[in-house]
């Protein structure tokens, strides 16, 4: 544990809604949920304003559809998300070179390390000013916590949820864990909190006060030790500028479920093209290739195949899992598929080539292109989409993405259907715009890209005028601060 808190912990304040928001003039304060809108889609984010309504992350969406009916429904936009987080990540880069990404909108910051701090007033200004830069950056809000640990400066940022900071003094860390309950600890999810609960431990204090030995007895020593080191306070892992992929994969769900073998066949051939894009711009090969079956009745099937050595030939990746596709029976549908690559090394094994040079040139004589998709994406990426049933080539206008007009400009889908989509003109620093509806082959209508929502903007330098900032979540309003936290007024003002 430090003697100062000099460890930030950065969260952005529902990331996802908050920058569809500053994006769309016409949504600013209003409920907005950002998720697979298909029927098996869950929720990625949802604004403060649809969290009034019960609608939280990882719901499905047709309960989210049922608590918020009146809600602004979005698919994500996750090139513009990236965007908006390479501006933050380069904030926290300018304070420190210890900066440890967690997600696109979280991260761990060691100021000692970058001489920015090293008691609790400069780390209390850091924090302060990073906000503030970060608003005049994006237009959107951040919460910062901070503290001498990694484990603690989280916690301080949920408390500090939305748009504020909190500081969790040195020496106050049991006073502040004691009462709070056992799930606000790292490890701590619903099952092992209900093994707690029923061994009669529902608090922090309860578990310091059960012992090591109980909680090894309970929970393994692994487990156990770590758990009751973390219910005294103590954490002293460091924050780690790199932090070195496990594998890379990725998934869809299906808003019905396959049943044509060949079709399913198809589609793992297509995720092991995206896969492997996505090794490929990690700057990573893998030797153990994973397919992943979720069936109709929810049961999860995973089989795996270990390589001779580490590949990123396409070829490779895409007869192995097919491989392993044979090894499932998908009687009755699947309603997921997955494939990953694991066990991730910086080179290739080249003679693993040679097993996939007569699907390399298969695919050279019919055009198809080896470089996948997501290039830039985090190396380990999950279930974040839902695939579209495969139709006639008509054009799918995705509600929420960005399109353009001949005539009428830049815009977003508000909807589609019936050979019809809905546009809402308007760009981030105008009023909300005008609503117009064309049909979905119209000539005249393109996909646009996502306008910037801000200017760039140098950190100390200047604050002028031409921002854009989003609207502060008026449950900011209410947030408060639990024992033993030092939370922060505003720095900066309340925008309309």
């Amino acid at each position: 544990m430090r003697a100062a808190p000099t460890i930030l912990h950065l969260d952005m304040d529902a990331f996802f809604a908050a920058a569809e928001q500053a994006s769309k003039p016409s949504l600013r304060g209003k409920p907005v949920i950002v998720g697979g809108l298909g029927p098996r889609g869950v929720v990625a984010t949802a604004s403060y304003e649809a969290r009034r309504f019960g609608v939280h992350s990882a719901m499905p969406m047709g309960q989210a559809r049922r608590l918020a009916p009146n809600a602004a429904y979005l698919v994500p936009r996750f090139a513009f998300y990236r965007s908006i987080s390479e501006q933050v990540m380069r904030l926290l880069g300018s304070l420190s070179p210890l900066v440890e990404p967690l997600s696109l909108d979280e991260a761990f910051v060691d100021l000692e390390a970058g001489g920015v701090a090293d008691d609790t007033a400069s780390a209390r200004a850091v924090g302060e000013r990073l906000r503030a830069d970060i608003l005049a950056t994006t237009g959107l809000s951040g919460s910062v916590g901070l503290a001498g640990s990694k484990m603690l400066a989280k916690i301080a940022s949920e408390q500090a949820k939305p748009d504020g900071l909190a500081l969790i003094p040195p020496g106050t860390e049991r006073e502040l864990l004691g009462p709070e309950s056992v799930r606000i600890l790292p490890g701590v999810g619903p099952a092992t909190g209900e093994h707690l609960r029923r061994a009669g431990m529902t608090t922090v204090s309860d578990l310091a006060e059960a012992g090591e030995d109980e909680l090894v007895r309970l929970l393994g020593r692994a487990h156990g030790a770590s758990l009751y080191r973390m219910a005294l306070g103590h954490d002293d892992r460091p924050v780690v500028a790199e932090r070195d992929a496990k594998s890379v994969s990725v998934e869809d769900t299906f808003a019905v479920d396959l049943h044509d073998r060949v079709r399913i066949r198809a589609e793992v051939e297509r995720l092991a093209e995206r896969c492997v894009g996505r090794l490929r711009a990690s700057g990573h090969s893998g030797r153990t290739i994973v397919l992943k079956v979720r069936r109709f009745d929810f049961s999860t099937l995973t089989r795996s195949e270990t390589l001779r050595g580490p590949t990123d030939a396409l070829g490779v990746v895409r007869e192995a899992a097919g491989r392993l596709l044979d090894s499932v029976d998908t009687t009755g549908g699947v309603r997921l598929l997955g494939v990953g690559v694991s066990g991730l090394a910086d080179y290739t094994q080249e003679d693993l080539f040679a097993q996939s040079a007569q699907s390399a040139w298969a695919e050279l004589a019919g055009g198809r292109s080896e470089d996948g998709t997501g290039a830039g994406a985090a190396p380990v990426v999950t279930e974040a989409v839902v695939a579209e049933p495969a139709g006639p080539a008509e054009r799918y206008w995705a509600p929420g993405h960005d399109v353009r007009h001949a005539v009428h400009g830049a815009g977003w889908v508000q909807g589609s259907g019936l050979g019809r989509v809905t546009v809402r003109f308007e760009e981030p620093g105008s009023a909300p715009g005008r609503v117009r509806t064309f049909a979905v082959d119209d000539p005249e209508l393109e996909a646009g890209e996502a306008l910037p929502l801000v200017r760039d903007f140098v950190p100390g330098r200047d604050r002028g005028p031409g921002l854009v900032p989003a609207p502060v979540p008026s449950a900011a309003a209410g947030r408060g601060s639990a024992p033993g936290l030092t939370a922060e007024p505003d720095s900066h003002p309340h925008h309309p």
